[in-house]
């Protein structure tokens, strides 16, 4: 057998390789399946994101949670087209099951309800799901079903049915009543822009902690139980923090008239931004190799955040106020904002994952891994997964 004489590309150039394939992938598909002038298929703004967020509930369930297990047995990139094509199936079925039978019986769910809110009502589950089954990757590393000796694709089938329990609970008591038809006197525990914000932000925590910095500061808490409860605990505290921090600069960047016609929704807008900078941390993470690796922890840890949140600033300007109107063809929110990142930033996160992830990012080839200086030997989370 011959081998391939193709030698590895260098990580700034692989990275740059990717991004122009993800970004033309994302352009083309979003004016396929998405934008409201040239697309045939009139989705927008739903059921189109329902189905995207469906979509990478999907990814996180085999890709992380299952680490591909059954995929990994196919070749590139008869992978990738599978991978793809599950995930697209996956999503179409459970968004329409979801509005056409379970909305047959429940109307809140209904994809006939006004501006599509039954739509979303049925896709607010995957927001709890990104919680759940992320943090039991990259924070827990599949604890415990690891430390008894299970393996895949029953570490992965173990995790998505003990962890939907507690991620129903979540949608039950959060989600739902924010978005239901209201009864009189009732009232959801956070409104819909505010638990978007917030929530969202303990996504945010979750990926910046697990991915960019490699569970720092949970792994300090010692055996891998602990390290769970203190990522649970954390991620929620770090998660409001940062809330309140990505609403102030939200505030700032939108300026204080835009920031007073946008009112209330003004708590959604950290998930906004924040979608930005967890689409780049994944990126990142993936296709430039969670660069820095060769300095100390510290400086490591903090350059990624920078870099990446300096990024996902940028993609927040230049989206909401150059490419949501002009490129995309989306509509305006308030004054000179145009779109919802939700939309657009969650379609690049997803096509980044199904191609580095489904495809490897077929046919580049990565660089050598970088050589990590020393450290104390800890638990380690699991990366999100590059085929």
């Amino acid at each position: 057998m011959q081998h391939s004489t193709q030698r590895p590309m260098a990580w700034w150039a692989f990275g740059l390789a990717n991004l122009a394939v993800v970004l033309t992938a994302s352009l083309l598909g979003w004016y396929l399946l998405a934008d409201p002038e040239t697309s045939p298929l009139d989705v927008y703004p739903l059921p189109f994101n329902a189905a995207l967020f469906w979509a990478l509930m999907f990814v996180v369930w085999t890709g992380f949670n299952l680490e591909l297990a059954g995929f990994d047995r196919i070749p590139q990139p008869w992978r990738g087209i599978a991978f793809t094509s599950a995930t697209a199936a996956f999503a179409v079925a459970v968004t329409w099951l979801l509005a056409h039978g379970l909305g047959s019986l429940d109307a809140n769910f209904a994809g006939g309800r006004e501006g599509g809110l039954g739509y979303f009502t049925g896709a607010l589950f995957v927001l709890f799901g990104f919680s759940t089954y992320v943090m039991a990757v990259v924070n827990w590393n599949h604890w415990p079903w690891t430390d008894r000796g299970l393996r895949q694709p029953m570490v992965g089938l173990c995790e998505i049915a003990f962890l939907l329990g507690p991620t129903i609970l979540l949608y039950v008591v959060l989600g739902i009543p924010a978005v239901a038809e209201r009864l009189p006197g009732a009232g959801p525990v956070l409104e819909l822009d505010a638990l978007l914000g917030w929530y969202y932000s303990v996504v945010i925590a979750i990926v910046l902690t697990g991915l960019c910095w490699e569970n720092w500061p949970w792994r300090l808490a010692g055996g891998r139980a602990g390290v769970a409860l203190a990522s649970l605990v954390g991620n929620v505290v770090l998660g409001t923090i940062l809330f309140l921090a990505l609403r102030f600069v939200v505030e700032v960047v939108v300026g204080g008239a835009t920031a007073d016609q946008l009112g209330a929704a003004l708590d959604q807008f950290p998930s906004q931004i924040g979608v930005c900078w967890v689409a780049w941390m994944i990126f990142w993470g993936n296709a430039f190799g969670n660069r820095p690796t060769s300095y100390g922890t510290a400086v490591n840890l903090a350059c990624r955040a920078a870099i990446t949140f300096g990024l996902a600033l940028v993609t927040f300007v230049a989206y909401y106020y150059v490419l949501a109107e002009h490129v995309l063809h989306e509509p305006p929110v308030v004054g000179a904002l145009h779109g919802n990142a939700l939309g657009f930033l969650d379609w690049f996160a997803l096509v980044t994952l199904l191609y580095v992830v489904g495809f490897g990012s077929y046919p580049l080839r990565a660089p050598e891994a970088a050589q990590v200086p020393d450290e104390p030997a800890a638990d380690l989370p699991a990366p999100v997964p590059a085929g």
